[in-house]
């Protein structure tokens, strides 16, 4: 818990910061970055990658990696398209059809990582290449809408509708809850309990801390590990159908590019090592969170967008950092005392 609290207070420091640099720039303005428009794209961005962001963190927990979220997203998106507009199928079809693709390549992660004793890093690499290599086959290479798709409406509520809109009379009270952060609100919830209040999140983290130790205690290793690429492949797909109406369009070889970056970012950040055994689930929300201020940041103070990639990358390497600082003090601790 010191973890989640000392990540909240850099998080509360660095939204105070950008407020005051902003109000000393511009003192008779409200801050741009508390501006309602701001903070309604910040949580629909929190949103979707927060609920990816939890399924990189499970993996992580386990020791592995999962590098094809963003070829997923953008295959998924293609699908997502093609199964509105095209074959013109039932919305309820097509969302079942959308998440069961990616829980079924994550499934195909799992066996060849628990079953072939393939690296995680090589399995899901090949996944990033070939996904986004079959997103722009199947799409010939052009960009997908959905203008005028049936079932249009419902999913585009779920990716930038507002809940606990309020309007009296002439007058917007309040702009609502983006739907996105309401998605992951209650997604969080429930993993928390999966990870830290359940008999599989102690053999997720026991896997994670020692798999072969775990296997002789009787867990079914193999099982747990597949099973959480499975479920980072079912949460992608519930990014993917948002992220793909909040972006009205898929551009099958740009789509999503890079999101497993911004995943992992904000799992170490939040907390999860990359050795594996350890991580919450509140610490990857507020990593996610304090991942998309840092950019918001950038552009708030009109630093060139072409250093996002540079925050993202130092993000990662000081949480890295913090994490063998941190395994170097325990195990000098533990040789002390032994």
């Amino acid at each position: 818990m010191k973890k989640e609290l000392g990540l909240f207070t850099l998080l509360v420091v660095l939204c105070l910061t950008v407020c005051g640099i902003e109000f000393a720039k511009n003192p008779s303005e409200l801050p741009r970055f508390l501006s309602p428009e701001n903070l309604l794209n910040n949580a629909n961005l929190i949103g979707i990658y927060g609920i990816f962001g939890i399924g990189m963190g499970i993996v992580i927990i386990t020791g592995g990696i999962d590098l094809s979220v963003g070829s997923m997203c953008a295959l998924a998106g293609v699908l997502l398209s093609i199964a509105l507009k095209e074959w013109r199928w039932a919305w309820p079809l097509v969302a079942v059809f959308v998440l069961f693709v990616p829980t079924a390549l994550g499934c195909a992660h799992g066996f060849l990582v628990t079953r072939m004793r393939m690296q995680p890093f090589i399995v899901t690499l090949c996944g990033l290449l070939i996904y986004r290599g079959m997103a722009r086959y199947i799409a010939h290479d052009t960009t997908k809408g959905f203008v005028g798709a049936s079932g249009f409406e419902v999913f585009s509520f779920l990716a930038s509708g507002r809940l606990f809109h309020i309007v009296r009379g002439d007058r917007v009270v309040f702009e609502g809850i983006p739907m996105p952060f309401v998605m992951l609100v209650i997604i969080a919830v429930i993993m928390w309990f999966v990870l830290h209040r359940s008999i599989y999140g102690r053999y997720l983290l026991a896997v994670g801390r020692n798999e072969e130790a775990a296997r002789f205690s009787g867990i079914n290793t193999k099982l747990v590990i597949g099973s959480s690429y499975a479920l980072a492949g079912f949460l992608t797909g519930i990014s993917a159908i948002m992220l793909a109406f909040y972006t009205s369009s898929v551009a099958p070889s740009t789509h999503a590019n890079s999101y497993e970056l911004y995943g992992i970012a904000a799992a170490v950040l939040g907390g999860c090592s990359l050795r594996g055994g350890e991580g919450s689930i509140i610490g990857i929300v507020i990593g996610t969170t304090l991942l998309q201020i840092l950019q918001n940041l950038v552009n708030l103070l009109g630093i060139d967008s072409s250093l996002n990639f540079a925050v993202l990358g130092t993000v990662v390497l000081v949480g890295v950092l913090i994490d063998q600082v941190f395994q170097n003090r325990s195990k000098k601790q533990s040789r002390r005392a032994a």
